[in-house]
């Protein structure tokens, strides 16, 4: 099964995961893993007002955020992906976004980021280039497999992108 965009007019951030997870294939449902921290960061760091769940993800653009994938090919790790697979994605995720034009594209995992945009050096945080007219930012994969950065951290780094779109307007 592979997993809806999430997507609306008017987003203030579009977050792009890597690829689909065998769980979330299979529920249909982004970040579905009980062990990822996508879900608990985004409530944390002040984008949403509860913790939602998976389930709830259509919920998302009343928020101002939609969701995607580089890659719909599910697997159960992000490293069987191939570069061509991630570069396809990348030129679809600008396609996306020239489409819908959010505020800020945030692609969440740094390595993948890499790979999809040709960027070798990107580091986590904003970045120079945009992608379409959108804002680009890269933040750490939440992933629970993602040992280097656990909750607190994802959650300060997700923070620094809400408070830079609440200041944008």
């Amino acid at each position: 099964m592979s997993l809806p965009d999430i997507v609306g007019p008017g987003l203030d951030v579009l977050f792009c995961g890597i690829n689909p997870g065998l769980l979330s294939a299979a529920k249909g449902q982004h970040f579905a893993r009980p062990g990822n921290r996508f879900w608990p960061a985004l409530h944390l760091s002040g984008f949403t007002p509860r913790r939602l769940s998976p389930a709830e993800q259509d919920e998302l653009p009343t928020y101002g955020l939609g969701i995607t994938n580089l890659v719909a090919r599910p697997t159960a790790k992000a490293h069987e992906l191939t570069p061509e697979e991630l570069a396809t994605g990348g030129l679809k995720l600008t396609a996306l976004a020239r489409r819908h034009r959010p505020k800020v594209v945030a692609v969440v995992g740094v390595t993948a980021y890499r790979t999809a945009f040709g960027r070798k050096t990107a580091t986590i945080g904003p970045q120079d280039e945009p992608i379409a007219s959108s804002r680009l930012w890269v933040l750490p994969n939440p992933s629970g497999l993602n040992a280097h950065y656990q909750l607190p951290a994802l959650v300060e780094l997700f923070g620094r992108l809400r408070s830079e779109v609440a200041q944008a307007g």
